[in-house]
């Protein structure tokens, strides 16, 4: 599912300009709407909630009991809006999601000439001679279902290198131009570690899988460090427009860090911020060197590595325990052994670290599960050790997650957008411990939802309907994809907002709406647990709120 691209404008803004009872510096904030959703099961609901002016929740309860508390606070009134807790995304790539409008966006084209289309529209405004970059294809979305090659592009860009990524951002598309640019032959019959180069008759056609991509990647010019610290602006940007008011931003590199913190010390972060250290590299490190850090405004941390295991179902990298069932001869990819795996989470469980994995095969699934029963040992602790996607399980391991404590990471609309093939890829019989969210919660594992943006929208809402109602944009399929295992609209809920807080450590201050906890929430026109969810995609974010401030309002 890939409705509503990112930067959505929602209009109507419902909010009731806020009554000043206590003067322009008032010291403490008393919210007032309709229904408040808290997620605090002691508390579900309430009509009322008072601040301080560091944004910390003092009050919580009935409207009049709240008000009469505070006499002197200033109001916000939104009368028949509904308020939840921010919204927090455990998956999402901040910088890529800002890269999107800078680049070419190719989410949705439907076709090879529907690519070619948008790239001559946005290369009108690059310089001669740049690299024209874009994201977004897929190959499952057009006709043929092939992957291109590089004649598709050559035709238009015969001089210009161009280099594509594919939505899931596991595949590249590359022109003859970029080819070329390596500076070594790609024919032959030799693959780099982790990855695959497509190749007929010998011949490079232009796809690069997974640890592939690395060899067109080197040759990219690097971006300068305004470009860089705009996307990871435009990124927060988009996401607080669309209800987060919080992003677990999977792989920074230690560079993107220190871009993090400077706008975090310029005030200029909208949003939280749980950034995890790109695996094996500088970041991980330097949080070996000097322990998980913590910005002192607390809208940024990095305690966690992640790490990969795998590629991705829809480009055939993801590792299965065996092959493919539309591909006979490939078992898809490892991007590291298992036992660079096992040494390197061993080594994060001594710097005290927190480790979330890529793993989308029932192999790749296997291995995470292994490495963090080594690492983990017999008494693993308050560990919150993550596997990132989870999508396809072995049914002898689908229980592990909860017997060892691990934390499944998973994207709602991942299933959505993958029905139309997963099928194809598994066979009948795996897709059964494919995308398995109602079962593994069931079991005990603690379930952290998000939508890995920008391989699918940013936006939420999309997360909490395809996890209610597993269908797509059109409600199809009627009753929903393998609908035994569907969410309901509060555990959907609950996925992006307590649970997520806790798999980043942070549940005692955000995910819920409690005494003591961050005012961080959000202004819903309807009410996400009353509305058919079949309405999910339809609800009006008003107003983002971050630590009592307002950080987006609709227009």
């Amino acid at each position: 599912m890939r409705m509503a691209r990112a930067g959505r404008v929602v209009q109507g803004l419902g909010i009731v300009a806020a009554l000043w009872s206590g003067g322009a510096f008032a010291q403490v904030t008393v919210v007032t709407a309709a229904k408040g959703h808290t997620m605090d099961v002691a508390h579900p609901e309430a009509e009322a909630f008072a601040y301080d002016a560091g944004g910390r929740l003092l009050d919580i309860g009935p409207r009049d009991a709240v008000l009469a508390k505070h006499p002197g606070a200033r109001r916000l009134d939104l009368g028949s809006a509904t308020v939840v807790p921010g919204l927090i995304d455990a998956h999402g790539h901040v910088a890529n999601l800002g890269y999107t409008f800078l680049r070419a966006d190719l989410v949705g084209t439907t076709s090879k000439d529907d690519v070619i289309a948008r790239l001559k529209a946005f290369a009108k405004d690059l310089k001669p001679g740049a690299w024209l970059l874009g994201r977004g294809w897929d190959q499952n979305d057009w006709p043929e279902k092939n992957f291109p090659t590089a004649a598709d592009l050559d035709a238009a860009f015969p001089d210009r290198p161009v280099w594509l990524r594919r939505v899931d951002g596991h595949a590249g598309w590359a022109n003859t131009a970029a080819m070329k640019a390596i500076g070594r032959d790609v024919g032959g019959d030799w693959q780099p570690d982790g990855g695959r180069i497509e190749r007929s008759g010998g011949r490079a056609t232009g796809v690069f899988v997974d640890g592939a991509m690395q060899l067109i990647d080197r040759v990219v010019p690097p971006v300068d460090d305004e470009t860089a610290t705009r996307a990871l602006e435009l990124g927060m940007k988009s996401a607080v427009e669309h209800g987060l008011t919080g992003v677990h931003d999977a792989g920074v590199p230690l560079a993107d860090l220190r871009r993090y913190m400077r706008l975090a010390d310029a005030g200029k972060m909208p949003l939280r911020i749980d950034a995890m250290a790109d695996g094996d590299h500088e970041a991980f490190a330097w949080l070996c060197e000097h322990g998980a850090y913590q910005h002192p405004g607390g809208r940024l941390e990095m305690r966690t590595v992640k790490l990969y295991i795998d590629g991705a179902l829809g480009s055939r990298g993801a590792a299965l325990l065996q092959p493919y069932a539309d591909a006979p001869d490939t078992h898809g990819l490892l991007i590291i052994e298992p036992s660079k795996l096992r040494e390197v989470t061993q080594r994060a469980r001594r710097c005290k670290l927190q480790v979330a994995t890529h793993a989308i095969g029932d192999r790749g699934n296997r291995e995470v599960l292994d490495a963090y029963q080594l690492a983990l040992g017999a008494n693993p602790g308050d560990h919150r050790w993550r596997i990132e996607h989870a999508q396809v399980l072995s049914q002898d391991d689908l229980p592990r997650l909860a017997k060892m404590g691990v934390i499944a990471s998973m994207q709602p609309t991942h299933a959505t957008s993958d029905m139309p093939w997963a099928e194809d890829r598994l066979g009948p019989e795996r897709i059964v411990g494919a995308y398995a969210w109602r079962r593994l919660r069931d079991t005990g594992t603690r379930l952290a939802l998000g939508s890995d943006f920008p391989v699918e929208s940013v936006d939420p809402r999309l997360g909490l309907y395809a996890a209610a109602t597993r269908t797509d944009a059109d409600g199809k399929p009627v009753g929903g994809w393998h609908p035994e295992e569907k969410l309901t609209a509060y555990e959907a809920l609950r996925g992006f907002t307590l649970d997520a807080a806790y798999a980043g450590f942070d549940e005692h201050e955000v995910g819920s709406l409690e005494i003591g906890k961050r005012a961080d929430f959000v202004v819903l026109r309807e009410d996400p647990l009353a509305i058919d969810p079949s309405q999910l995609p339809n609800l009006t974010v008003e107003a983002t709120y971050v630590d009592g401030k307002a950080v987006y309002t609709a227009n």
